[in-house]
């Protein structure tokens, strides 16, 4: 039963550390559980077998882990849970309508700050100078850089 223990121990945390690092990343709470399983299962050798079986299991278990991390990296099994995709486009990129300064136009979505405005039948993303506006108001376009339409709304 002892042996069951110390190399389930040991094994958990080997299993725990490589969670930690393929499966939740920067939680480091799994690691440290991993961790300390680990140890506890070396400590339990050296408590019941005295010292020179303790330095086996414990140059054992270092091997193991670190055998299980290059396991782990070299077969690129976190590849299988990764995002291969990406977002590659943006929304103004391929503008069709020429805007200019003094512009205006209707927001069809509010502005917090980023949202949606027509101009000219067109739909375009436009951003506030940083306030709220709500949809259906006139604005008019204020500065222009690169893709980013800035508005302001139009005071009657």
């Amino acid at each position: 039963m002892d042996w069951i223990t110390i190399i389930g121990l040991i094994f958990l945390g080997t299993f725990l550390i490589i969670a930690e690092i393929i499966f939740v990343p920067g939680t480091t709470i799994v690691g440290i559980l991993g961790l300390i399983f680990s140890i506890y299962g070396v400590y339990l050798g050296y408590d019941y077998y005295g010292a020179s079986t303790g330095t086996i299991i414990l140059l054992v278990a270092s091997v193991v882990n670190v055998a299980a991390l290059v396991i782990a990296f070299k077969g690129k099994s976190w590849e299988r849970f990764s995002l291969k995709g990406s977002i590659k486009g943006k929304f103004n990129e391929d503008l069709k309508i020429e805007l200019k300064i003094g512009d205006k136009g209707m927001t069809i979505s509010s502005l917090k700050p980023v949202g949606k405005a027509m101009f000219d039948d067109h739909e375009i993303e436009v951003r506030s100078n940083g306030g709220f506006v709500d949809e259906n108001v006139e604005i008019e376009v204020i500065r222009i850089e690169s893709s980013k339409i800035f508005v302001q709304p139009i005071k009657n």
